[in-house]
């Protein structure tokens, strides 16, 4: 008997398509559901043929787009040999002097097949990127496993169908509309207004059709693209059609008006302007014209800039996208042509320029809010002023101006000034530089009141906006001119403060009332800080009109930077000379050291409480090396360790002394074992006293208080340090009558020190312990005692070591 064949194994779970097991766990939840598995049979059946009859209606649909592409394909290249036959025989024509009218017969023809011939491109177009959509979802049906996703391409793709439909039949209009209104330019027929408007509310529409795709179909990626590239063919003729068209309008108004006869007396008076404003005294269908030519270009340039934001959207683009104001452009431009006819008559008087450039500003700015600002909203251009376009517009004209006449012979007048055989001199060349920088600075002023002065800020307050209505913003292009203007400044201020550092009276002289950030008094500051103080102001205020932040940080370390080395210079020069002379032991060489200290503190806290202001605080990005903080950071740093280096030498100079005056004093060992019959107190050790109270009383009336107490805490430390080293750690003996002549020397001390703290003995650790340990009785030392730290804890020995207390200690000599 022939053994049975094995069944076949049934599929690992692992294996089984997750569609497939989906289905299967929904229809056999139960063991009772397997007698209904011929049902699920012939429904699986049913839906595979339903399938299969969906893909072969797909084969069909494609076969027919196909073979409509080739023939749309036929009838598109037949069309453009017409069309080149045509053009050759035009060509023929005109070489062998056809008259007029079979020329202008035959560009008639040609303007008639233009838009037919546009549009069959256009759907030779449309029938290729649909073809090509078409066969990608066949192939994505072929590969879908999951049943339940093919309904849904198939409703993706039907959605496809039905706005491709509808995108084309309105690129197409908007098409024919551009071409009839080009026709009708060509043919002369009149006003094309209405024309433009309608292509533009067609193209209002396929954009916001477009965005809706944008949003929620995304991967309709080659429909967009092709309804782009149509739409800005469209753009690219509608737009300087319909400036071309306002420019005509502009000029039956008579824009630009006269500048001829206007006189600069009635700038800063209340008299009526001379120039007539066009667009006050236009009226009837004119001014209807005007408007509608006016919306038509602020409706496309509204569509252009929702265009570009669909485009980019995703992308960091920040305010790159915001433009001009097209029509304040067509309005800045021939009227600044005009103005500069005016501007080269003046090259030698650039005052002329200013005053002119700013009367065209103010004469029309109150039409911008009038008339136009109106027009403006109703196109929704959102975020658009025309009082700021119209501004930000002639001051850009005028900038171009400077920098391509003015500022060139500026710099020129400046390179012949520097030669020997030059007909005016540096200072002459100077002065006119820095007059048009003066200028300069006033015209932005007033151009910036013109805007604020209705209550209205600058739409976008950065860096590009600002520079837009700024005449300095010449310097933001030529950074050399920038360095040019700061040595300048730097130059101007030096010479103007060198004779003011080297009058001794400025030095003597002291400022009243600039206080100290902790404490009552002043900083003692010599008066030669004021003046420097003053100009460094001067050159920052300077700074700030600059419409640029990394070039504002830059004109202040071109200029005021160098000013503050160059003083900090001269105060290290004083103070060199000083110790040269005298090693600083002369009351007046001590008096020349702390008015720089005090100078140095100054500005130190002068230039560190600016640093806190909001506009250094944009600059601290942008500081040296890229390290962060203040812009004056180096200065600081400069300045400090100038101060700290010369109240040290103070400090040593006072301890030298002091320690040649007490040294006969720590020499006299035997002292300390003698029984002092009268006050017990050491005469030598008071002359010494005597000398550092008097230097430390002559520093506290010329030094600023700050500084001063660092000078008197570094003096407390070093004759601490030095009295212990001379008293305690030697050799010397000392007795009960020994400990009595020492604390009584101490408190003197201490008494000198305490007309600057509280409790004086606290700046002298050393002394003091020493003192205590010296006063400990004599049962209470048992052998080792002094090793154990408690124990000296106990008796509060906090700054000696156990070295220390052993050596004191057992210097100490007890009576029996």
């Amino acid at each position: 008997m022939e053994a049975a064949a094995p069944p076949t194994p049934l599929p690992l779970l692992p294996d089984i398509n997750p569609g497939v097991r989906r289905f299967l766990d929904a229809r056999f939840r139960s063991a009772d559901d397997l007698a209904t598995a011929a049902d699920v049979e012939a429904e699986i059946c049913g839906r595979c043929a339903e399938l299969e009859a969906l893909v072969s209606d797909l084969s069909v649909r494609i076969d027919e787009a196909s073979a409509a592409y080739s023939s749309c394909r036929e009838a598109a290249g037949s069309a453009l040999s017409g069309v080149r036959d045509g053009l050759c025989a035009l060509k023929a024509f005109i070489s062998t002097g056809v008259d007029e009218e079979v020329v202008v017969g035959t560009e008639q023809m040609q303007f008639e097949q233009l838009p037919a011939l546009a549009s069959e491109v256009a759907r030779v177009e449309m029938i290729r990127e649909y073809a090509g959509s078409t066969i990608d979802w066949t192939i994505k049906l072929g590969i879908l496993e999951e049943t339940e996703l093919i309904h849904d391409v198939e409703t993706d793709r039907l959605s496809y169908t039905e706005m491709a439909l509808k995108l084309d039949s309105l690129v197409g209009d908007v098409e024919d509309a551009v071409s009839s209104s080009v026709t009708g330019k060509l043919k002369s027929l009149g006003d094309n207004s209405e024309k433009t408007h309608v292509a533009i509310g067609y193209l209002k529409n396929i954009e916001d059709l477009l965005a809706s795709v944008t949003t929620t179909r995304p991967h309709w990626i080659r429909l967009l693209s092709a309804v782009d590239q149509r739409v800005d063919r469209s753009l690219a003729i509608l737009r300087p059609q319909a400036i071309v068209d306002h420019r005509a309008l502009l000029s039956s108004l008579g824009w630009p008006p006269s500048l001829a006869g206007s006189k600069f007396s009635s700038i800063d008076s209340g008299k009526q302007a001379e120039i007539v404003n066009p667009l006050f005294s236009m009226s009837g269908d004119l001014k209807s014209k005007y408007s509608e030519s006016f919306l038509s270009l602020c409706n496309l340039q509204e569509l252009q800039k929702r265009r570009k934001t669909r485009q980019l959207k995703g992308h960091n683009v920040g305010n790159q996208l915001r433009q001009p104001l097209w029509v304040i452009e067509e309005l800045v431009n021939p009227i600044s042509s005009t103005a500069q006819h005016h501007f080269s008559k003046w090259a030698e008087k650039p005052e002329f320029v200013f005053a002119l450039a700013y009367k065209i500003i103010r004469d029309f700015v109150d039409s911008m809010d009038e008339i136009l600002q109106p027009l403006v909203d109703k196109a929704k251009l959102i975020g658009y002023s025309c009082r700021e376009e119209w501004i930000s517009g002639m001051v850009i004209a005028l900038s171009t101006y400077l920098a391509k006449e003015i500022f060139p012979k500026q710099i020129e007048l400046l390179q012949e000034s520097s030669s020997s055989d030059a007909g005016s001199t540096p200072y002459q060349a100077r002065v006119s530089w820095l007059s048009l920088v003066d200028l300069m600075i006033s015209f932005d002023k007033r151009t910036q009141d013109l805007i604020s002065s209705t209550g209205l800020l600058l739409t976008l307050k950065d860096d590009d906006n600002w520079q837009r209505i700024s005449v300095l913003s010449v310097f933001c292009d030529r950074p050399d001119w920038l360095e040019v203007w700061a040595e300048i400044e730097r130059q101007e201020i030096l010479d103007k403060l060198k004779s003011g550092m080297e009058s001794e009276k400025n030095w003597s002289t002291r400022i009243e009332g600039t206080m100290l950030e902790y404490g009552s008094d002043d900083y003692k500051s010599p008066a030669i800080t004021t003046a420097v103080h003053q100009s460094l102001s001067l050159l920052i205020d300077r700074a700030r009109p600059i419409p640029s932040i990394t070039l504002r940080a830059e004109f202040i370390r071109m200029s005021a930077s160098p000013i503050i080395l160059e003083f900090l210079g001269y105060m290290l020069r004083r103070c060199q000379e000083a110790e040269g002379l005298t090693a600083l032991v002369d009351d007046n060489a001590l008096l020349k050291v702390s008015q720089s200290i005090n100078a140095a503190r100054y500005f130190e806290s002068t230039l560190t409480e600016w640093c806190q202001d909001v506009f250094f605080l944009e600059m601290e990005i942008l500081s040296v090396n890229g390290e962060g903080g203040c812009i004056f950071q180096q200065e600081i740093n400069h300045l400090k360790e100038f101060r700290v280096e010369w109240v040290d030498k103070i400090t040593t100079v006072i301890l030298r002394a002091f320690d040649s005056r007490s040294r006969d004093y720590l020499k006299n060992k035997r002292q300390w074992l003698e029984k002092s019959e009268g006050p017990a107190v050491s005469r030598a050790f008071i002359e010494s006293l005597d000398y550092m109270q008097g230097q430390l009383s002559k520093l506290e009336g010329g030094l600023n208080a700050l500084d001063f107490v660092t000078v008197w805490r570094g003096i407390a430390n070093g004759v601490d340090q030095l009295l212990f080293g001379g008293i305690f750690t030697g050799s010397a003996k000392i007795s009960s009558g020994g400990v009595e002549r020492l604390q009584g020397d101490l408190s003197v001390l201490f008494a000198v020190f305490s007309s600057w703290c509280l409790r004086p003995e606290g700046f002298f650790p050393r002394l003091s312990e020493g003192l205590r340990l010296l006063k400990v009785d004599e049962q209470q030392l048992i052998d080792g005692v002094f090793t154990d730290k408690n124990w000296l804890r106990e008796y509060g020995i906090r700054h000696l070591t156990a070295s220390d207390a052993e050596k004191i200690i057992k210097n100490r000599v007890y009576e029996a």
